[in-house]
C-alpha cells in the first residue's frame, strides 16, 4: 500500500491555471488534487510496473484515485498551515500575497511558501475497494496528496477547497487497514531533535510517549518534521504498533533495525 505527497504538484496546477485563466476555466483546488493524484500515481505505477518486470515479479499495481472525507466546519478553514507549491523570496512571496491574496508563512527556515486549509481527515472513501484490490494481492497507489477533501451533504459528496495533509491522511489509512508497521519516507534519515542547532541529536528509537512529549517541546518544525510525529503518534494511538521515518536510500536499512527513526506503541496489557 504506497500513498503519496503532492504540495509541489498542486501549487504547479495552481499556478497553471491562474496563468492561463484569460484563456481557459480556472480549477478549484480539490479539483487539482485530483489532477495531481492522476499525474503522479501514474509516474508510480508504470515505474514500479518496470521495476517489478524486469525481477520476473508479476505482482500488478493500480493507482486509484481517492477522496477522503473532511468536516466543512473543521477549524483549518478559519487558519491556513498546509504548504503547497514552490518557495519564493520574501519579496517574491509579499507580491504573491499583494496581487493574489494568498496566505503566506516561512516554511521551515527553507524559505515563504503559500499555505491554504488543512482540515483533519476522517474517513476514506473508497476503503473497500482498496482492501479488495489489496486482498487479491494488488499493489494500491492511494490518498495521493492527502486525497481529495471532500464533504458529504444530505447524502451527496461535495469537493471542498482545502489540500489534507498526507501523512495524517496515510496514518488514517493504515488504521483502517489494520497495518502494523508505518512508514513515513522524507529527506531525512532520521528525525532529530534540537534540529539545526549545536546539540542536535538522531533518534533512532522511542516510545509514542516520548515523541508526545518531543512534540510539545517544540522540537519539530511546521510544514516540515510535525505533521509526520503528529501521524505518526495519530497511528499508534489507533492501534498501530511501529512507526519508521527515513528517506527512501535507507528504508530497506530501516527495516532491518540498522537506521532510521522508529517510534514504538504502548505495549499490549
Amino acid at each position: 500500500m504506497i500513498t503519496h505527497g503532492n504540495g509541489p504538484q498542486v501549487g504547479s496546477q495552481l499556478l497553471r491555471s491562474e496563468a492561463g485563466s484569460s484563456q481557459t476555466y480556472t480549477l478549484p483546488l480539490d479539483v487539482c488534487v485530483a489532477m495531481t493524484q492522476g499525474e503522479i500515481g501514474y509516474i508510480l505505477q508504470t515505474s514500479l510496473q518496470s521495476i517489478l518486470k524486469s525481477k520476473n515479479i508479476s505482482t500488478p499495481v493500480a493507482g486509484l484515485i481517492t477522496q477522503v472525507l473532511v468536516d466543512k466546519h473543521d477549524k483549518a478553514f478559519l487558519n491556513p498551515t498546509k504548504p503547497i507549491g514552490p518557495f519564493y523570496s520574501k519579496e517574491a512571496a509579499q507580491k504573491k500575497k499583494d496581487e493574489l491574496g494568498w496566505d503566506i508563512v516561512e516554511d521551515a527556515a527553507r524559505g515563504y511558501r503559500r499555505v491554504v486549509p488543512s482540515p483533519k481527515p476522517l474517513d476514506i472513501i473508497e476503503l473497500e475497494i482498496i482492501k479488495d484490490c489489496l486482498e487479491k494481492g494488488i499493489i494500491v497507489i492511494a490518498s495521493g496528496g492527502g486525497g481529495i477533501p471532500v464533504s458529504k451533504e444530505n447524502g451527496t459528496i461535495i469537493g471542498v477547497e482545502a489540500v489534507i495533509d498526507k501523512d495524517r491522511a496515510s496514518a488514517l489509512l493504515a488504521n483502517q487497514l489494520d497495518v502494523e508497521c508505518f512508514i513515513i519516507s522524507t529527506e531525512v534519515e532520521q528525525v532529530y531533535i534540537n534540529f539545526k542547532k549545536p546539540n542536535q541529536t538522531a533518534i533512532h528509537k522511542i516510545s509514542l510517549e516520548e515523541a508526545k512529549k518531543y512534540l510539545v517541546e517544540g522540537h519539530f518544525l511546521e510544514g516540515s518534521m510535525k505533521p509526520k510525529i503528529e501521524a505518526a503518534i495519530d497511528f499508534l494511538e489507533g492501534g498501530g504498533k511501529q512507526v519508521i521515518i527515513t528517506d527512501p536510500e535507507h528504508i530497506v536499512a530501516a527495516l532491518d533495525g540498522q537506521t532510521g527513526t522508529h517510534i514504538i506503541g504502548r505495549s499490549p496489557l
